[in-house]
């Protein structure tokens, strides 16, 4: 911040878009905001916000919020892989490289506007020093990207490409919704997230973390508001054998190698019938850390997992459908068979 804040003048100036021409914007939160006429250069100060900006237009971005992982780099055009890691608004160990931000000129800051108004209003001070326009999106929630998507398109002239991706998050939501809408509360099968190398961490069913249980017709077992908005809420075994779920949902390749052999998780309902689920993370995570519009995919392979009879769910045919539209790329053999294997 104190870097932030001490930027010279002469470096400032190098912000300054140069077009001459302007427009108003009210974004997600109502705010009015002048933009550049056209924005061909973005920011986006968070994971979830850069992710939908390359759903939109991969050219667009100056800078990564982190250093992207090998199965990343494999799934993502080259041009994004050598960009900048200008550093991240949210989450822990928040950190931007200022530097960085100048020599990347962006024309605007895409912030996600979260449920951490003082964080944001602290990096929007910090952004208005660099005389950067800040816009702010709504997707704290998956029933928010229908009209992200349709803003965004807006915002950066993208309107086709944003009507395209609307309609899919639309028919998502559409289909999984009227499948489970029949499900009375007592019926939906109980769920439990388990997250960590160990397992016995997880969300409370009000956190947008685990969004896609109550979406897709289940029942999270860990009840209650969310504690904060980092999450992972360590529980103990002796908690997750009283819930006794019957479906089970992991990331951690050390947990699932283990839990078939720990006799406590082999009594647990889930683990006895087959029904721990993987959940596919290439290139980005299909259910959480950080959200993303890959959790429209995501949750049609939930809904699938937890009411096969009621949901279908044809897992090659839509993740390349998936693949091709958001990502812009054509899944080969092996790499659909590695992006499912892991679910």
């Amino acid at each position: 911040m104190k870097l932030l804040l001490s930027a010279s003048l002469s470096v400032l100036l190098l912000l300054q878009t140069g077009t001459g021409h302007a427009r108003e914007i009210t974004d997600m939160t109502g705010r009015k905001v002048l933009v550049p006429d056209r924005i061909s250069r973005v920011y986006a100060s968070s994971p979830p916000a850069s992710y939908l900006l390359y759903a939109m237009d991969p050219t667009l971005i100056v800078g990564l919020n982190s250093p992207l992982n090998e199965t990343e780099k494999r799934f993502l055009k080259p041009a994004v892989r050598s960009l900048p890691v200008i550093g991240s608004s949210v989450g822990q160990g928040k950190n931007m490289n200022t530097e960085l931000l100048l020599k990347a000129r962006p024309d605007i800051v895409l912030v996600w506007a979260w449920q951490q108004p003082q964080i944001n209003a602290r990096f929007e001070h910090v952004f208005r020093q660099l005389k950067i326009p800040v816009v702010q999106l709504r997707i704290d929630s998956l029933r928010d990207y229908p009209a992200a998507l349709t803003f965004l398109g807006s915002l950066l002239q993208r309107e086709k490409r944003a009507a395209k991706l609307r309609s899919y998050a639309e028919e998502t939501l559409k289909s999984v919704d009227q499948a489970v809408a029949g499900i009375k509360p007592e019926q939906r099968p109980t769920v439990y997230y388990a997250e960590g190398q160990d397992g016995l961490a997880t969300e409370r069913d009000g956190s947008f973390h685990a969004e896609l249980i109550g979406l897709a017709g289940g029942r999270n077992v860990h009840r209650g508001e969310a504690l904060d908005h980092y999450g992972m809420e360590k529980i103990s075994m002796e908690q997750v054998m009283l819930y006794n779920p019957q479906i089970m949902l992991a990331q951690e390749a050390p947990f699932l190698a283990a839990v078939g052999r720990d006799p406590r998780w082999k009594s647990i309902k889930a683990v006895r019938d087959g029904r721990v689920y993987r959940i596919p993370r290439a290139p980005f995570n299909w259910f959480d850390r950080p959200p993303s519009f890959m959790r429209l995919l995501g949750l049609r392979w939930l809904t699938n997992r937890l009411h096969p009879d009621l949901y279908r769910f044809d897992a090659a045919t839509e993740t390349r459908r998936f693949y091709r539209l958001f990502l812009g790329i054509e899944l080969n053999n092996k790499d659909l068979m590695e992006i499912l294997k892991q679910s």
